[in-house]
């Protein structure tokens, strides 16, 4: 060996040994991924919804349905066949009601959810837009830290919905702005592009501004519970009033309305009879009898 190369060599691992390795402060990768599905029986407006999930999400990973509503064990499962660490799940009912249900996986916590008043991209027609696969900030309401529960749903939907800049399908572009804000204990969700005025206007200086995208939704809270899609209840909305409990409270006013129209018919019958006179001697039945 030349002496040119040694005096490269012993000067390369002069350099190793002085480097400390462990000292190298060790950059935290965001490896979210998230499993999106639904349950059987679901609508073609929940079908657009979930598309425009995916579309919003790039580090979404979509699977088939779930033909069963009653095993709910399974999805941990599928979310590790498909390499994620969360899952949306959309449970359709009866009459159109939709749940979403939003977990770490496999060891939770899960969120169950009603969701409500649903506007999908193509329904709403904004004039917003946003380049598809960009990743979007997140903006949570100051009313999340008050509440217990609000500072875990946070933490749910930090991690499913933030995107980690290391996704496949993620561009390098950050263009649009993901608010979660709670009112009347319901969770409003909107999504807003941010748009920044171009300097060499003659108008003015820049300003930046926001304008809505889609989707909209709102949901509400039901149950926290400390596993994934099962475990010890966390967290009971006390104020949630399911949309069967409200549909059968509109049958019974029905039904009681019904009856008190009847009762008065009734009532009305009774008082004519009594208001009826006797017939007297000189009654056209008997004078012509």
């Amino acid at each position: 060996m030349s002496s040119s190369v040694l005096k490269a060599a012993t000067k390369g691992k002069r350099k190793a040994d002085e480097m400390d390795v462990d000292d190298r402060p060790s950059k935290k990768r965001n490896k979210q991924r998230v499993l999106l599905l639904s349950s059987r029986g679901i609508t073609h407006r929940m079908r657009h919804f979930m598309n425009d999930l995916e579309a919003l999400l790039p580090h979404v990973k979509k699977d088939s349905k779930l033909d069963s509503k009653s095993q709910l064990h399974l999805l941990p499962e599928l979310a590790d066949l498909n390499n994620c660490n969360n899952t949306l799940y959309f449970e359709a009912r009866r009459h159109e009601d939709l749940y979403l249900w939003a977990a770490k996986t496999p060891n939770g916590p899960s969120i169950k959810m009603h969701v409500q008043n649903v506007h999908t991209m193509d329904e709403l027609k904004m004039t917003g837009n946003c380049l598809k696969g960009s990743r979007g900030l997140l903006s949570f309401d100051k009313a999340f830290d008050e509440t217990e529960w609000g500072k875990l749903t946070k933490e749910v939907f930090t991690h499913i919905f933030g995107v980690p800049s290391t996704a496949r399908k993620a561009k390098p572009f950050i263009d649009h702005i993901l608010t979660f804000s709670i009112l009347d204990s319901k969770i409003w969700f909107r999504n807003f592009q941010i748009i920044e005025k171009d300097p060499l206007q003659p108008n003015g200086p820049p300003q930046t501004s926001l304008v809505e995208i889609g989707p909209r939704f709102v949901l509400t809270p039901i149950r926290i519970f400390e596993g994934a899609f099962n475990g010890a209840t966390v967290f009971s909305n006390p104020e949630f009033i399911s949309p069967t409990a409200v549909r059968s409270a509109i049958r019974r006013e029905k039904g009681a309305k019904y009856g008190q129209r009847k009762d008065a018919q009734l009532e009305n019958s009774r008082r004519k009879e009594l208001r009826k006179r006797d017939e007297d001697e000189l009654a056209v039945s008997k004078v012509f009898a």
